[in-house]
């Protein structure tokens, strides 16, 4: 017994000691702070270039998808069929959001694609959807985005608002 609180003893007075000089030297020596900024530094750079390696994979892989499912499952262009593609679409994303969530945001992309009013629905999906599958269809959004979203960045701010506010010739 007298052995082990020997060595306990010993061991949490290393520990102490070692706290104590690192302490001091922390305090008092100019290249051991400097050194302990480089590493931290290079610390945060390493995680700096791996998330971004990380968004880069996750970009490609949701690419990918995207267009191999929009290849296989064209979005409908008729007019009748878009309604109710919209709605099979928003209940399949909303099915798959837990178990996968790539197949989630590739079903509220169609979805999103179909509706006349894009800047709408995505607001609906910033409010209802799971902040990963939201974060997924904005990066197919800027991926390959839908003719819908096309038209109103290529028209700008101004032109969206002159299109959706009446002409005078519709007021008569």
């Amino acid at each position: 017994m007298s052995k082990a609180l020997t060595f306990t003893a010993i061991a949490a007075t290393a520990v102490i000691g070692y706290a104590v000089y690192f302490d001091y030297k922390r305090r008092n020596s100019s290249d051991f702070r400097k050194a302990l900024k480089k590493r931290a530094s290079k610390q945060q750079k390493l995680k700096q270039k791996k998330e971004a390696e990380t968004k880069q994979i996750k970009l490609e892989s949701v690419k990918t998808a995207l267009i191999a499912d929009l290849q296989a499952n064209p979005i409908p262009t008729d007019l009748s069929e878009r309604e109710a593609f919209f709605m099979e679409q928003v209940a399949t994303g909303e099915q798959k959001t837990k178990e996968d969530p790539i197949a989630a945001a590739i079903c509220f992309y169609k979805a999103l694609a179909v509706y006349p009013n894009p800047t709408d629905i995505l607001g609906i999906y910033q409010k209802t959807v799971p902040e990963d599958v939201y974060e997924l269809v904005v990066m197919m959004i800027a991926v390959y985005p839908p003719a819908s979203v096309s038209n109103i960045l290529n028209k700008g701010p101004a032109a969206a608002a002159a299109a959706a506010a009446p002409a005078e010739e519709d007021l008569d």
